[in-house]
């Protein structure tokens, strides 16, 4: 099945200019981007409106803006918050953009210690915050680029870009022993999401994905709450749901056969965790979604 990969390796713009821009609405285009990871730095910036992006289990509320800071390997997912949702734009970038010449003493210094994990970032960044008020310039500039940057503007793309990038730095602080091995712990959890994403048509216990991390159920369940902000069932039923939903609005199969598909060997079951999360029954969310497709 064709589902959003939770490491995604997409190249952001072209293989000589790995930067892109994207605007995103949610609810009216994607009901949500769940949890996933990348190389690429990202910063997502809230037009209007409200969202939630969720990193590393805490969860963050964007209103318009504000700004979030992801660095790269970090797990996030961007979801509604609020009935009304929200704009929002994700800048891309992969860090060898700032890379020159083979010995590149700069990209050693500024931006391998946030690959390899020396440096960190508070990430939230609110309207009027000074980390804010210093990047939004930046920011402004790529959005207002954001469809011609690979033609005319790439000088002053690359200039945003390593203007953002030192004020990354300026803001960061080194990354204390904790933080690196609860990182380390976090990399492990990871697995315990691969292991969903293959066999989540089958049954699937707390301790086959412990098993998959290498911890005890216990300390699986506590860091995986820690590391996702929701427990390891919910996430599974959230990841089925996400994969049904995706079913009812690109295919004409039969709800039972799409409940079946995605792991919901119970139909009562399904339709009432589906209601539950979507505010509707599969069958109305399927004549929502074909609707918005067809209007």
């Amino acid at each position: 099945m064709d589902h959003t990969p939770l490491h995604e390796t997409k190249i952001h713009g072209t293989t000589h200019f790995p930067y892109s821009v994207y605007r995103g609405n949610i609810p009216e285009w994607i009901p949500s981007f769940p949890l996933h990871w990348h190389d690429d730095f990202e910063l997502i910036y809230c037009a209007s409106g409200q969202i939630q992006v969720t990193l590393w289990g805490q969860a963050y509320q964007l209103c318009a803006g504000d700004i979030i800071v992801i660095l790269p390997h970090a797990v996030h997912s961007i979801e509604q918050s609020g009935p009304a949702g929200g704009e929002y734009f994700n800048i891309m970038f992969h860090p060898s953009l700032f890379k020159g010449s083979f010995e590149d003493l700069c990209y050693d210094k500024y931006v391998l210690p946030f690959l390899n994990g020396e440096r960190t970032l508070d990430c939230f960044y609110p309207s009027g915050s000074s980390f804010n008020q210093a990047v939004s310039p930046c920011i402004l500039s790529m959005l207002a680029h954001r469809k011609d940057s690979y033609s005319t503007h790439e000088l002053i793309i690359k200039s945003n870009l390593f203007l953002l990038l030192h004020y990354i730095n300026q803001y960061s602080a080194a990354a204390g022993s904790d933080s690196s091995s609860l990182q380390l712990s976090y990399s492990r959890l990871k697995n315990a999401l691969y292991y969903v994403q293959k066999f989540y048509d089958h049954e699937i216990s707390i301790r086959k994905a412990a098993e998959q991390c290498g911890f005890s159920e216990s300390h699986f369940m506590k860091l995986f709450k820690e590391f996702t902000g929701m427990s390891f069932n919910s996430y599974l039923v959230n990841y089925r749901l996400d994969l049904a939903a995706k079913q009812l609005s690109e295919t004409d199969f039969k709800v039972i056969d799409i409940a079946e598909n995605c792991g919901f060997h119970n139909q009562s079951y399904f339709t009432r965790a589906f209601q539950k999360k979507y505010k509707m029954t599969p069958l109305s969310y399927r004549k929502a979604a074909h609707l918005k497709t067809h209007s």
